[in-house]
């Protein structure tokens, strides 16, 4: 796959092996992966997939506390 493509949001939550709910989630939040809203429907760039989950990347779980009150 090329990173210009676009998944929708099961395809995305299957991406990342998260459900689609957990995804919905992140995304009302503001704290899941940039997406693009074309009319009713969300699409999510692979490359923001993969970004997004690199840029959560952690050596222990203390690590990802004080990313989260950052």
């Amino acid at each position: 796959m090329n990173s210009g493509e676009f998944l929708t949001t099961n395809e995305a939550a299957a991406r990342l092996r998260v459900s689609a709910r957990t995804l919905e989630r992140l995304r009302v939040t503001g704290l899941g992966p940039t997406f693009r809203a074309h009319g009713r429907r969300i699409l999510y760039a692979i490359g923001d997939i993969d970004s997004w989950s690199a840029s959560r990347s952690a050596r222990s779980t203390s690590a990802r506390a004080a990313a989260a009150v950052a």
